[in-house]
């Protein structure tokens, strides 16, 4: 009976868990694929294709097929956590945690004061004047 109870915790857990997690679904990765025409969004390659986060996962973004794109294993490492693929100079992406982006040049952003589940400082950016970003 202990096992079984652990088992449906533990079961439970991961699914609470794997709503906030980084991972793509097979149909999002589908959708994908066929949306982009199986070719980096930033140089046309079709080698080494990776599913990149168009807003950073760190800064918010989700796993949704709005926010997911094909990029090279080249343009994505060089990509990292910015907007743009530093092989290439092309903006791919947007709402960056470094604010490279004009959309909202006249408001001062600041780092929210939230924490997150595990108790460390959230890292998203803010112009809210609560200091708090979307998710806190």
């Amino acid at each position: 009976m202990k096992k079984l109870f652990l088992l449906l915790t533990l079961l439970l857990f991961s699914i609470c868990c794997f709503s906030q997690s980084r991972y793509i679904s097979t149909t999002t990765k589908k959708i994908v694929y066929t949306r982009d025409g199986g070719s980096c969004k930033c140089c046309g390659s079709s080698l080494s294709l990776e599913y990149d986060h168009i807003t950073p996962f760190s800064c918010g973004g989700s796993s949704e097929v709005s926010n997911i794109q094909l990029l090279c294993l080249q343009c994505n490492r060089s990509k990292s956590n910015s907007c743009s693929c530093r092989v290439h100079n092309k903006i791919v992406g947007t709402n960056c945690c470094e604010n490279r982006t004009t959309h909202k040049s006249s408001s001062t952003t600041t780092q929210c004061s939230g924490t997150t589940k595990k108790g460390a400082r959230c890292r998203n950016k803010t112009t809210n004047s609560s200091g708090r970003c979307h998710l806190h």
